[in-house]
């Protein structure tokens, strides 16, 4: 294999399926509560949601577990989904609505590069919720190289963007 290719730089992540226990219970968290849109379903067993109208950022489907139980912690796989919101404004909206609704965070960070909040899925599969600061703002190391990191999120800070 050659060394010298690089993925196009207007390449994107158009979506990731996930294998659910209960789809009603994942269309409750990502439609319900994430504000996600349920684009069409495959009977019973898989759903396609999105925002924006796109075909589906996100596949939910039972086909292969079906009211199992979630993906052991310590083994490899999916660490988390991560879900870029485009201004730090629609990032303290969806951190306030998922306080009201009493549903339990994770985490919260600030990268340097963006900030993020963490919470999971009703099997366990990790979310981030998360919008990128402008690169112009990105901390670099002394050697020009961008300096990401993981700091406590100031909340009150965020929800103050929601007063502007």
């Amino acid at each position: 294999m050659s060394k010298d290719y690089t993925v196009p730089a207007k390449t994107r992540i158009g979506h990731v399926h996930l294998k659910v226990s209960d789809l009603q219970l994942s269309l409750a968290f990502y439609c319900d509560l994430l504000g996600f849109e349920l684009i069409t379903t495959y009977g019973d067993q898989a759903a396609f949601i999105s925002a924006g109208g796109y075909h589906h950022h996100i596949g939910l489907n039972t086909w292969h577990s079906k009211g199992a139980g979630p993906a052991p912690q310590n083994t490899a796989g999916l660490y988390h989904t991560a879900i870029l919101y485009p201004t730090r404004k629609d990032l303290a909206f969806i951190f306030n609505r998922i306080t009201h609704a009493n549903y339990p965070f994770t985490g919260a960070s600030d990268h340097g590069v963006s900030e993020a909040l963490y919470l999971n899925d009703p099997d366990r599969n990790g979310v981030e919720l998360y919008w990128d600061r402008p690169k112009q703002l990105w901390p670099t190391k002394p050697d020009g190289s961008i300096d990401m990191y993981s700091r406590p999120l100031n909340l009150e800070g965020l929800l103050q963007e929601l007063k502007a």
